[in-house]
Order: structure tokens, then sequence, then C-alpha cells
């Protein structure tokens, strides 16, 4: 179930459950759960394919919610935080795995104790969940996408030559989503094929789920990876890209 269906189900049930109680007299009690659906019928639209809008929650470049948006969308904020820490508890996979040296992906790092190591340059994937305050003095991009969706085919070329400038710096690279099964992946996918580790995204794909065999990647990771897999092959050849450029520098060093 995508997450428009899922918050759109939950926006109904929460209405229809102040609609009983108002009958009851308790309007007031339940009051909040108008609130929390609104917020909920409102991302489901915002969260649609054919609209798309990350946005919305207004999650900065640094990985943090303004005021507005935490007091606007905390019922739908505080949920995911919470999804998040009881998936975790009852799954049996591990929060990150390294497909390559120095390259890892996974899910959120709710704290310093679930990093892979100390130097790390991490690629946020999320747009519903905060920067961890374990990674606040690590190199930090944010590509905000929503859960089940895809990050766009510029998004995810800009992390992939963000990514390459810092392995060429001999950073190591986390790409991390929610629980690293679908948005982290998809970006993995293409910074493992410009990094030359593999052919094609399609490779990509297998050698990853060699490591994390739970991934799941649906139609937009795909169709957007196949986008950017024709972006970079329609560049212009003699004008080196970015990705190449840096690529080739890491190798002479």
């Amino acid at each position: 179930m995508g997450i428009s269906q899922l918050m759109a189900l939950k926006a109904t049930v929460l209405l229809l459950v102040f609609i009983y109680y108002r009958k009851s007299g308790l309007a007031l009690i339940f009051l909040p759960f108008v609130h929390a659906s609104l917020v909920a019928y409102l991302v489901a639209i915002a969260s649609l394919p054919a609209v798309n809008l990350p946005l919305l929650l207004g999650k900065t470049s640094d990985g943090s919610f303004p005021i507005w948006s935490i007091i606007m969308f905390g019922p739908f904020l505080v949920f995911i935080r919470v999804f998040n820490r009881l998936r975790r508890l009852y799954s049996m996979e591990p929060l990150y795995s390294e497909i390559s040296e120095g390259l890892y992906v996974g899910g959120w790092p709710s704290s310093f104790g679930h990093l892979p190591s100390d130097e790390l340059a991490i690629i946020d994937c999320t747009c519903e969940l905060p920067r961890s305050s374990s990674v606040l003095r690590n190199a930090y991009l944010c590509v905000p996408t929503w859960d089940t969706r895809a990050p766009q085919p510029l998004q995810i070329e800009n992390a992939v030559r963000w990514a390459c400038r810092k392995r060429a710096q001999n950073k190591s690279v986390f790409i991390h989503c929610a629980f690293g099964h679908g948005r982290s992946v998809c970006v993995m996918c293409a910074l493992l094929v410009a990094l030359g580790l593999a052919e094609d995204w399609k490779s990509a794909e297998k050698m990853i789920r060699e490591k994390r065999p739970y991934i799941r990647m649906n139609s937009l990771h795909r169709k957007n990876l196949e986008e950017w897999s024709k972006y970079r092959l329609s560049s212009p050849r003699d004008g080196e890209s970015v990705v190449s450029s840096v690529i080739n520098a890491s190798k002479k060093q």
C-alpha cells in the first residue's frame, strides 16, 4: 500500500471516530482527531504521484523542520516517528548494509550507535523524518522524497555528484531513507553505476539485493532510474560531466 492510500485510510478512520463520538457529546475531547484527519488527507493528496510535493512538510536543506511545520503537521510527524520505532523493534533486518567498501545503504539512524563509522557523508532521502541528532557533525545532503515515491532524475544526479565528491575525499557514504528499502536503494543504484561498480542500475539493484535481501524498489523508482540513465547517456561526450570528472580524479589518487 502506497503512502497516499495509507494516509487516506488513516484520515478516514480518524474522521469517523470523531463523528461517532460527537453524537455522544464528546466532540471537544476528540477535536484533535479532526486536525489529525485533515493533516492526513493533505499528506495523502500531496504524496500522490501526480502531485508529488514533499516540500509541503517544510523540511529544510539542513534536515530540520521549522516551527510552523511541527505545529501544523505534528500529528503526522509524530505518527511517522512512532511507526518507525515500532517497526524497527520488530524487524530482524540490520539497520544498514555495506554494499561495497565505504558505501552503505539503510534506514533512518536514530542514534549514534546505529552508524557504521564516524567519518560518514550522509544522504537523507526522507521528507518526513528529521536529520538524526547522531549525524549533526557529518557532511549532509537532503533529498526530500515521500515514502514509496522516488527521487526525481535530477535529484538522483545531484546526489550522485555529491557522493562522488565525498568518495574522492576518501569519505564513506551512507544513503538512508526510513527503512533502507526503496528511496535510498534507488540513489545507491545510481551511485554504483557512476562509480563504475555496476554496469547499469539493474545490475546495481541485484548487487544491493545480495547484501540487503528485503529491498523493495517499485515502478516509480525504476522509471526514474531509467530516465536518469538516459540523461547520463545523452550527455555531450566532449563536455565531461562533474560525476565523471570526480570519478576519474578519484581513480588517479
